[in-house]
């Protein structure tokens, strides 16, 4: 199957019906990479929630079945889109798309985490300083060079973390291709690849999910530089203002959460954006 690139992932088709499986990768792994038990019991977790999620049928941790410890889920039926711009669907198309994805986030910020079950499912609160603490540890542990721009980001950071601490159940990997849509209506029917799942800020997923408004076609699936008005794509300012209705916050991501989210990858800095 196409995707599911850390995590490899395969259709199973039986006589009993189509299922998807996704396994560890073989080989040694780092101590909390690709834990695929993570993904299955978060899913688990979600099934009874309104937030659009495959159904988990089986964990196995048997390493004589398959090689390495997998799951197994319901296959779904419908739409991936790969491009941000939406290029195979008509204008008209596009604006729901987005605010589709947007709902689908807003749910599953929504949605009461020790209620389900997830109270130990990581260490919740400080999600900013953790994380920071983290990133820069393994910068100073890793480069192979000197970076004065990283360094002076991993100083810049720790001093201008907003106040207030939250903590919902966050997606960390939250971009249109990892979305799975209804065939013909602009719903998102599964939120697919939950390896980066964690308990931290729901700022930190939306953020990442405005990574494509800050970045050119050149990086990553970019928007920056689109005309998105001719494309009928809601602009960042309009899609976070969608989710603070839908979420009832008042404020949204500043230049800190877009900068957080740079160091996962490379973001041009834009205004930010408030409800």
């Amino acid at each position: 199957m196409r995707g599911g690139q850390s995590n490899p992932t395969f259709l199973l088709a039986t006589d009993r019906g189509e299922y998807v499986l996704r396994k560890q990768p073989p080989g040694k792994l780092l101590p909390s990479a690709h834990a695929v038990d993570r993904e299955f019991r978060v899913l688990s977790a979600l099934a009874g929630t309104d937030v659009p999620v495959p159904r988990a049928l089986l964990f196995c941790d048997d390493r004589e079945v398959v090689g390495t410890p997998f799951y197994l889920m319901e296959r779904l039926k419908g739409r991936i889109f790969w491009s941000p711009a939406l290029p195979e669907l008509p204008r008209e198309q596009r604006r729901p798309i987005y605010l589709g994805m947007n709902e689908a986030l807003a749910r599953l910020h929504l949605v009461d985490w020790q209620a389900v079950g997830l109270s130990e499912f990581v260490r919740p609160g400080n999600y900013y300083v953790r994380q920071i603490n983290r990133w820069t540890r393994q910068w100073q542990d890793s480069k192979t060079r000197e970076n004065p721009s990283i360094d002076r980001l991993s100083e810049w950071l720790p001093r201008h973390i907003p106040p207030g601490d939250e903590t919902t159940i966050c997606h960390g990997d939250f971009r249109l291709d990892n979305l799975m849509f209804h065939p013909t209506e602009p719903r998102v029917i599964g939120i697919l690849d939950w390896e980066l799942s964690t308990l931290g800020h729901p700022l930190a997923d939306l953020a990442y999910n405005c990574i494509c408004y800050n970045i050119s076609p050149d990086h990553y699936k970019g928007l920056l530089g689109y005309d998105l008005a001719a494309l009928g794509i809601p602009d960042q300012d309009e899609y976070v203002r969608a989710y603070c209705e839908r979420t009832g916050r008042e404020h949204a991501i500043t230049s800190f959460h877009l900068a957080w989210r740079a160091t996962t990858g490379p973001v041009v800095m834009s205004p930010a954006s408030r409800c």
